[in-house]
């Protein structure tokens, strides 16, 4: 059996990840790290055994784990990595600070970072998947992420070397992004704090922020975006083609396609991980079938499904 180092943080064998995930599904970890600070995670990552893999979890907010759980460390940052600094219109931002706290702190201080109050989540997920809305994106603000690698060294990546993409980036395996610095718009701060009120209200008239989801399930559809670039500006939204295909409302066990708006995905209160993403798959099944349009997750699925 494979000997863990033994941290200052902590650490769990066999934790479930369930009560960890906004969807409120999902398997054990066979560990799950806290660390206690940076020093703590770079040791442990450094003196981890190289063929044990590593997981880095941010609040849960756009991820299925599957109901067998995930064959790995899972890495979770809470306090010591949820810091906001804001210097002029520069926002260092720690990795587990939620995207809306970071937005809020930043409006405060007259920069606009103002896209992130309706993104769930937090920073470290905001980088990894390119989080944007309203046409505005992480890799428009970003200058530069810190990781800890797979060997425990520190490392300041550029956008460059992220690669951004329509909800996509490239981290090295195994990294642990730790924090994140943005070079923000200024802009009047109660002029900002309005538009975030207005951003939340369309928000909740539009979007089930009442039921358990993981926020959008699928991409809009790539090559229909009158902008000239893939990005939430498309002319065909995935919620179009779903609505096309009479998936609407749709259910599999506890899971549903939010009457609301059908490309969110919602616990209704007993779905499995299976219930969750197998209605997933049923919907692009049938608006490939209807319109010949392959929907791309936007939620991340990961583990193993439980097996008898």
């Amino acid at each position: 059996m494979t000997t863990l180092p033994t941290p200052q943080g902590r650490l769990t064998a066999n934790r479930r990840l369930n009560d960890l995930t906004w969807l409120r599904v999902g398997g054990p970890a066979d560990y799950l790290f806290q660390p206690a600070d940076l020093e703590d995670l770079q040791a442990f990552l450094h003196h981890l055994p190289a063929e044990v893999p590593v997981f880095p979890m941010g609040v849960g907010s756009n991820l299925i784990v599957r109901d067998g759980g995930l064959r790995a460390v899972v890495i979770r940052l809470g306090r010591g990595f949820n810091g906001i600094a804001v210097d002029g219109t520069t926002v260092t931002a720690g990795a587990a600070a939620l995207d809306a706290h970071v937005a809020r702190k930043a409006a405060d201080a007259g920069v606009d970072l103002t896209f992130l109050r309706t993104i769930p989540g937090s920073i470290g997920g905001a980088v990894r998947m390119n989080a944007g809305c309203y046409g505005s994106y992480t890799a428009d603000v970003l200058k530069s992420a810190t990781i800890v690698t797979r060997q425990g060294e520190l490392v300041e990546l550029t956008p460059a070397d992220l690669n951004f993409r329509y909800r996509q980036s490239d981290l090295p395996e195994g990294a642990v992004l730790v924090s994140a610095t943005f070079q923000g718009p200024a802009g009047d701060p109660a002029d900002l704090h309005a538009r975030m009120e207005a951003q939340l209200k369309k928000r909740d008239e539009t979007q089930p922020t009442k039921d358990r989801s993981a926020g959008s399930t699928f991409r809009n559809p790539a090559g229909f975006s009158s902008t000239g670039r893939a990005d939430d500006v498309h002319d065909l939204k995935a919620w179009k083609v779903i609505d096309d295909a009479g998936m609407r409302g749709a259910r599999r066990g506890g899971a549903q396609m939010s009457p609301k708006h059908s490309n969110f995905l919602i616990n209704t209160g007993n779905a499995t991980a299976a219930d969750l993403e197998g209605l997933g798959e049923e919907v692009r099944k049938k608006v490939y079938e209807t319109s010949g349009i392959t929907l791309e997750w936007e939620i991340m699925r990961v583990g193993d499904p439980l097996t008898d």
